[in-house]
């Protein structure tokens, strides 16, 4: 044979990867290779060391008797690959959990053989999904996790219990709310902040609730020095668990905000002038610390604190982990029957707070079981906002000056007015030096008082602002105290 008539190998490449793989976009661009009947896809410009589409590709060619090609054969057959997908059908790719049909969600468990967990209104079932239903997207950060037992009679959750430390039933009761929140991909959950004396094992209780959706690769990790690097370690995830913090700095807190409720980060694309990419991203987040210093106002309202208390009876780290192991497939099946029962329930959704989708979990986990985990988690919100309070000492001078302020009436001034009013109240007669920090202008006075608002309010004054003919002016308002059916209600 002549060598005019010889086959291109980047044709022989390309005919054989579209018989052998189903090529689609995703919303960004990007385009993904899923082989067929398999939910795991691949994007095709991984330069990964293990487990690339290029080299899926390679040894498939090889394996099939078609030969071994050259690096630049192949580019060429994906670049031709890709610009023919780009105008094929946009479909997501997901990470560990997924939405599907009729109203089922997915959990990926991680197996090469694609088997993953289908949770749909009834009951769930361990199945592979559909290609087209759900697409699966692993990184390194993807642990496998153990087929779940079916009939556990929720015993799954006792044994998960005693293998933590928490220190009451109604921190217990928060912990599984947050982990049926987990497997839900549009439910935002608040962060649960494990705390508690040391020794109390916040550091092994986090790696237990990490790894019932992770796998037992899944572990805590240091928080990393800049906003990129978190990004880039959540984006490759679902749950990102950091381990140990003593401080929170403002730019930390508030991507730790970006990631519970959700936000988007945009970068130019490498090897380009005016491309770019965009990262989506909302993610569960665990953390652990004996203290963090001064929350912010905004970052409180996204915490779920869970006290841990020092065992009686300390196990080795072998003993512990094999008995964890050993339980595993019992307590994610007790999770996921308990998954079911309370998605079935009809509740009504609190407005009061600032994740109502999660107070209206609690409130359809407590009708479920009877137990107490709504006002559990407003006694926690009371408890953040204190600690707020406790760490601010504008909070502080606002609310001692609400105290003169009659329930049900308003004060009115300017910014600077407000600010020479609380810095008086604060300097005292013995005129004592205003702390650091304290606001320096009237404008840094109102932005400041704009995010203790929720705290503000949670302890019955109401901060608003507003704008007359001769400019503008900030409100404070003492409300009225809650009328005692009202107290009643709410507990």
């Amino acid at each position: 044979m002549s060598d005019d008539d010889k086959t291109p190998a980047r044709e022989v490449i390309a005919d054989y990867a579209q018989s052998h793989f189903r090529y689609f976009r995703t919303a960004d661009g990007t385009v993904y290779a899923q082989k067929n009947g398999h939910p795991v896809a691949r994007p095709i410009r991984s330069q990964g060391t293990t487990g690339s589409h290029r080299q899926e590709l390679m040894v498939g060619l090889y394996r099939d008797g078609r030969g071994a090609f050259n690096g630049s054969a192949i580019k060429e057959a994906l670049d031709l690959i890709e610009a023919l997908a780009l105008t094929e059908n946009v479909q997501p790719v997901h990470i560990r959990v997924a939405p599907g049909f009729d109203g089922a969600t997915w959990l990926d468990l991680g197996r090469d053989d694609g088997q993953s967990v289908r949770i749909h209104p009834s009951s769930w079932d361990i199945t592979v999904p559909d290609p087209r239903e759900v697409c699966w997207r692993r990184t390194q950060l993807t642990g496998e996790l153990p087929l779940p037992a079916k009939n556990t009679d929720g015993k799954g959750i006792d044994l998960l219990m005693r293998l933590c430390n928490f220190a009451n039933a109604e921190t217990e009761c928060l912990a599984i709310v947050w982990l049926i929140g987990c497997l839900g991909p549009s439910v935002p959950v608040p962060a649960p902040f494990l705390t508690g004396p040391q020794g109390a094992g916040k550091s092994t209780g986090g790696r237990m609730l990490t790894r019932i959706i992770e796998g037992m690769s899944g572990d805590l990790r240091r928080a990393p020095k800049d906003e990129e690097s978190l990004i880039a370690a959540v984006a490759a995830g679902w749950v990102t668990a950091l381990d140990n913090l003593s401080h929170v700095t403002p730019d930390l807190s508030d991507a730790m905000c970006c990631i519970v409720t959700g936000a988007e980060s945009v970068k130019r694309a490498l090897f380009t002038d005016g491309d770019v990419f965009r990262v989506g991203y909302r993610r569960p987040l665990l953390l652990t610390g004996i203290d963090v210093g001064v929350i912010r106002p905004d970052l409180a309202d996204r915490l779920l604190p869970l006290r841990l208390e020092r065992p009686k009876v300390r196990r080795t780290e072998a003993e512990l982990w094999a008995d964890y192991a050993e339980v595993l497939p019992v307590v994610l099946g007790s999770l996921l029957d308990l998954t079911v029962r309370v998605r079935a329930m009809e509740a009504e959704t609190p407005t009061d707070l600032r994740m109502a989708d999660f107070a209206h979990l609690c409130a359809q986990f407590d009708a479920a079981t009877g137990l107490g985990a709504l006002p559990a988690y407003r006694a926690s919100l009371d408890d953040l906002n204190d600690d707020v309070i406790e760490g601010d000492l504008l909070a502080q001078t606002v609310l001692l000056h609400a105290e003169t302020i009659e329930p049900g009436a308003s004060q009115q001034m300017t910014s600077t007015e407000w600010l020479a009013c609380l810095s008086r109240l604060y300097s005292g007669d013995d005129c004592r030096p205003l702390p650091k920090g304290w606001p320096t202008t009237g404008k840094v006075l109102s932005d400041r008082l704009k995010r203790l608002q929720p705290t503000l309010a949670a302890r019955g004054v109401l901060v608003d602002a507003g704008r007359t003919k001769a400019g503008r002016y900030l409100e404070m308002t003492r409300a009225l105290p809650p009328a005692p059916h009202e107290q009643a209600r709410a507990f």
